[in-house]
């Protein structure tokens, strides 16, 4: 009792930070999963980690409600009708999203919002205090920075003034996604780019990539998650591997016993997580989003996550001078594609009844950003921060694990500046990426207070008041407080 006393005590977090605070505790406080002891013992060592969503998981870690949907059918539920206007439109979607739960409480995925708004707006200023107010409220009452919006890829008056309006608000939340594709004009780019140089937002999505691997409509949602609109995942298990390869002697002896075993049996635990949320929870049930269609169960699927891919090589190498590193070295990178695609052909031998029809009974693949607590473990992927290469080298480098995770995967590149005068130049990057089969590309200008940590956002002025112990309203800013003291997120290297 002395932990509840605690969370009720605390005067560093707000009213609705102590609220999800002892719900949490209250769901830990049971055991009613049927977890192997291997399991046990890998999530006692850090190896695997379920990433807190706890013991009795009730509703799905991310849902992507179909949008389109409610927008032209309303819901009964909620007794709304369709809009006639932008300003019922905000309205009704502002109230939607009180409803769409998460493993934060609050929703990951708003919907590609310039087309939900688009048909109602207009190039005046009554549309655009009407987007300004609704992305205030959205940051003001959706309080954690995995809530994610998308734009694109065609140009649109909507999404011109959410781009214009971000400018001027600089908030953390919603995080912002382009989708980009041929059809992309090179003008919304600019503008888009421009954005991101002054508020980290928005990432680029290679939208012909997603759009193949998810057979159409696509949302990306928390940090970068590529999912299913009208479905999601029901839950995230990741793998540490920088700490997995200590178990094994040699490269061969990781790739094909170490390895597997860790594997299957993380993917039997992402079954038993599904499992009591389909069966057992009764969410899909009960939901009134999956009632009125707005979620279908066969759309949603488990995510298999990873993290520390570059630890992981250096260990097995014993490489410690930088030419021999992962992300510089060939003999490393060859290994790092080695262990990704073993991972990638056992998941998908793996054909599970808590996996979605729409995925052939498979989790997905994701490349995991990483937690505030990871010490000595680079998210996913990527280069470790402070060894990164010449940026050509880079976007070749990390290019070639992209394919392999249509739930997500990317990079963050930190840009000097002077690029503000020559965004086009970010944009000739950008399309060489795409061209490499980069799947996702982040970028935000070495001034900006809002920055992206891993793969959320976060102010740089809100992490400074946390340091002085002060109260701030969004509970990822703790997070980036962490990645930014243990997982040296701010000092990627800076592009010039």
């Amino acid at each position: 009792m002395n932990d509840v006393l605690n969370i009720i005590k605390n005067s560093k977090i707000t009213f609705e930070q102590k609220v999800v605070s002892l719900a949490r505790y209250a769901e830990n406080s049971i055991e009613v999963l049927n977890v192997s002891d291997y399991i046990k013992k890998f999530k006692q060592d850090g190896i695997v980690c379920d990433l807190f969503e706890g013991n009795a998981p009730y509703r799905p870690r991310y849902i992507v409600p179909d949008y389109e949907k409610f927008m032209k059918n309303g819901s009964s539920f909620l007794n709304i009708q369709p809009a006639t206007n932008l300003w019922e439109a905000i309205h009704n979607l502002l109230i939607f999203y009180k409803h769409v739960p998460s493993i934060t409480t609050m929703p990951v995925y708003l919907g590609n919002i310039d087309y939900l708004l688009n048909p109602y707006t207009k190039d005046n200023d009554e549309s655009y205090l009407a987007i300004k107010l609704f992305l205030k409220h959205i940051d003001s009452t959706i309080t954690d920075s995995f809530c994610h919006a998308n734009i694109g890829p065609v140009d649109t008056v909507a999404g011109r003034l959410i781009l214009k309006a971000m400018r001027e608000l600089q908030l953390p939340t919603p995080n912002l996604t382009i989708k980009y594709d041929d059809t992309t004009s090179d003008e919304f780019s600019i503008d888009a780019i421009q954005t991101a140089l002054v508020t980290s937002k928005p990432s680029f999505a290679n939208n012909n990539m997603f759009s193949k691997d998810f057979s159409g409509e696509y949302g990306i949602v928390s940090c970068y998650n590529g999912l299913k609109v009208g479905g999601g995942a029901n839950t995230l298990v990741r793998i540490r591997l920088g700490k997995l390869s200590k178990l094994a002697s040699c490269p061969e002896v990781f790739l094909n016993e170490v390895l597997p075993e860790a594997a299957k049996e993380t993917l039997k635990y992402i079954d038993e997580r599904s499992k009591f949320i389909i069966e057992e929870s009764g969410f899909y049930s009960s939901n009134f989003l999956v009632k009125e269609g707005f979620l279908e169960k066969d759309k949603f699927t488990g995510l298999f996550g990873i993290v520390g891919l570059a630890e992981c090589v250096n260990n097995l190498l014993n490489a410690t001078d930088k030419n021999e590193r992962f992300g510089h070295n060939e003999k490393a990178n060859s290994l790092g594609l080695q262990i990704v695609q073993k991972l990638n052909e056992i998941i998908k031998e793996h054909k599970s009844p808590y996996a979605g029809d729409f995925f052939d009974n498979n989790h997905l693949f994701h490349s995991q950003v990483g937690i505030e607590t990871d010490e000595n473990e680079s998210p996913g992927c990527r280069i470790p921060v402070n060894e990164e290469p010449e940026l050509y080298d880079h976007i070749v480098q990390s290019s070639k694990f992209h394919e392999y995770f249509p739930s997500g995967i990317g990079d963050i590149f930190v840009f000097d500046e002077t690029f503000k005068k020559n965004p086009d130049a970010i944009l000739d990057i950008i399309k060489g990426s795409f061209s490499q089969n980069m799947r996702f590309f982040s970028l935000y200008g070495s001034d900006c207070d809002v920055i992206r940590v891993t793969g959320y956002l976060v102010k740089k002025s809100e992490m400074m008041k946390l340091d002085k112990g002060e109260v701030v309203l969004r509970d990822t800013t703790a997070l980036g407080k962490g990645a930014r003291d243990n997982g040296k997120a701010l000092d990627r290297k800076l592009r010039k």
